[in-house]
């Protein structure tokens, strides 16, 4: 018997033809506007982010700009092609909690103009650098993206990697109009690093340096480009695939790139607001911040939104949870969990109280949305270097502030620990909960196991066998960058965890 046929085969696939009037006249007027913005990066999260609120601004007639977006690896060009097959049009649905109740937002984004692959097009790539009206250049190409790769450089052939691709756009730009310095662009890195302006800007200088291009073109890529640090804030879950067919149905059409969001997101940028005149997206209302600095923007995220998650993720992992929502809605760990937060990394954050406050109530708001599930496993991969810079800041500034070892991070560094442990008396490397549920533990091979040869290797003999190896690998420097055991208290409160936990295993 033939299957019967879904709605992604019967149904048309969105583009001009099914758009509603308003989503027609803009999606017309998009064609005929310039390309004032070359995007790096087709995927979700700058289709959920940045393509929005440049939609936003064009609903508003305040940016009038479109988007030409190019892929920064070869394997990108699936989704560009299916870009490509709607015209650059796809559905945003924005879904979450907003003061406590439900939001459900879909919108049709229709700003990319061009889609151009750069490994089959590379010369169509290169000539959008000679477009007089191009400013901005926005990039989303992992943290990895923008480390330097050594690429030989041939102008007729495509260069591997995103800095690579960017510095003989630069170049070809810098030809086109004569280093003329009102023709440098606007960089809007998005990746996930600090300074990420700043390292984009010297990868391009490097890979100038490896092609022996003209000093000349090096100063005007300092001198008359400006590369800005950001910082972007926001969950873009993706496809929703288990609910995708029904969506399809109600809305009478079939979208392969439809992607999802929560609804709450900022874009921190490092520059002074005379851009806003530029890219005016303050005024069309977007939740954007022209900033001098982005110390308290960074510190704020890192340390209550990311601090809480890795949290959540050793102790609760250690306790049987498996999602950020069930773990804060745990009638037992939800209360320390928000307990950890309010109690112990708040008050070491050196930033205005109520603005704390504010965030981390979002913050708690946005991890309860119904529509996201969030493993805590995904969190805890590289949970070693993810505690040294989300947790131990605060733990340094709790004991700084009381003289006191703050209990529930303590735990959650015992917890860690414990979970690059292999289970005692077991030839696998899996992990168990206190449930006894298996783990497996993500993280650098090599830190794994200075960590199990260290709990392994003969105790001294004056303590408990599990608190003294607690000990030892709290003190290797290798490890933290510094030894924990030196902390007032924290040794003490990590390894009678360990103690306890090997009592109740007996």
């Amino acid at each position: 018997m033939k299957p019967e046929a879904t709605a992604s085969e019967t149904l048309p696939l969105i583009g001009p033809d099914i758009l509603q009037p308003d989503g027609l006249a803009r999606f017309r007027r998009s064609g005929e506007l310039p390309v004032k913005v070359l995007q790096f990066g087709e995927g979700n999260f700058l289709r959920g982010f940045a393509d929005w609120m440049l939609e936003t601004c064009n609903r508003k007639q305040l940016f009038n700009g479109a988007v030409a977006v190019t892929q920064p690896r070869p394997s990108g060009k699936t989704k560009l092609d299916q870009l490509k097959a709607q015209n650059g049009i796809y559905t945003l649905l924005v879904r979450g909690l907003r003061e406590g109740q439900r939001l459900e937002e879909k919108e049709t984004v229709t700003v990319l103009s061009r889609m151009i692959d750069p490994y089959g097009e590379w010369e169509s790539f290169l000539e959008l650098a000679e477009g007089p009206e191009l400013e901005f250049v926005i990039s989303n190409t992992t943290e990895a993206g923008i480390a330097y790769r050594h690429s030989e450089w041939n102008p007729r052939e495509p260069v591997s990697s995103f800095p690579g691709k960017l510095t003989a756009f630069l170049y070809r730009r810098f030809e086109r109009f004569s280093g003329d310095p009102g023709k440098g662009l606007i960089h809007l890195p998005c990746e996930l690093i600090e300074q990420n302006g700043d390292r984009l800007l010297e990868t391009v200088l490097r890979h100038a340096d490896d092609w022996r291009l003209p000093d000349a073109f090096k100063s005007w890529v300092r001198e008359s480009n400006r590369f800005l640090n950001t910082l972007v804030d926001r969950i873009v879950t993706g496809f929703p695939a288990e609910e995708a067919e029904g969506l399809f149905s109600e809305w009478g059409y079939a979208d392969p790139l439809l992607v999802t969001s929560e609804p709450y997101y900022l874009w921190a940028i490092q520059a002074g607001r005379e851009l806003e005149e530029r890219l005016p997206l303050e005024t069309a209302g977007l939740n954007v911040r022209w900033v001098d600095d982005l110390t308290p923007f960074r510190m704020r995220k890192v340390r209550i939104l990311n601090g809480t998650h890795t949290l959540m993720a050793t102790i609760g992992l250690m306790n049987g949870l498996r999602e950020v929502r069930e773990a804060l809605e745990h009638p037992a760990w939800g209360p320390k969990f928000i307990q950890g937060l309010f109690d112990e990394i708040l008050p070491g954050i050196p930033l205005d109280r109520g603005e704390l406050l504010a965030y981390a109530n979002e913050t708690l708001e946005r991890f309860r949305n119904p529509y996201i599930r969030h493993r805590l496993a995904d969190i805890a991969m590289n949970g070693i270097a993810k505690w040294k810079v989300r947790l131990l800041p605060s733990v340094k500034a709790y004991i700084g502030a009381t003289g006191k070892t703050p209990p529930i991070l303590a735990e959650s560094l015992a917890s860690m620990i414990r979970l690059c442990l292999p289970e005692p008396h077991s030839e696998s490397d899996d992990n168990q909960s206190q449930k006894g549920t298996p783990l497996q533990t993500r993280d650098d091979p090599l830190l794994l196991d200075l960590i199990r040869k260290t709990w392994q290797s003969p105790t001294t003999g004056d303590g408990d066998g599990a608190k003294d190896s607690a000990r030892r690998i709290l003190a290797l420097t290798e490890l933290w960058g510094e030894d924990l055991t030196e902390l007032p208290g924290l040794a003490d409160k990590v390894s009678g965890h360990f103690a306890k936990w090997e009592k109740s295993s007996r």
